[in-house]
């Protein structure tokens, strides 16, 4: 019993490990037109991502929801006829603020 399980720890120890790529993404250089083209899930998805971005980005702390879906529903309308504008100066012409 005890050559089984000295043999399963050495073929643990000597199999590769599994890794996967770390990727940087730029949130602030991704682009209206890349935001119309996600399904509608990831576009959820993005906007509570990009929401959190931001808020933490200019010292906010607390979730307004009624804020979130008007501010989303701001971005996602100017970013119909600025598709190759980013989506961060879209929040930030949404919010007000830079």
């Amino acid at each position: 019993m005890r050559k089984i399980i000295a043999a399963l720890a050495l073929a643990g120890a000597l199999t590769p490990s599994v890794s996967q790529a770390q990727v940087n993404i730029d949130m602030a250089k991704i682009t209206c037109g890349e935001v119309l083209a996600m399904p509608a899930d990831d576009q959820a998805d993005f906007a509570a991502f990009m929401s959190g971005f931001f808020a933490q980005r200019v010292g906010r702390t607390f979730i307004d929801m009624s804020l979130f879906q008007k501010n989303t529903a701001s971005v996602l309308d100017w970013c119909k006829s600025n598709k190759n504008e980013s989506v961060m100066v879209g929040l930030e012409r949404a919010t007000g603020t830079k």
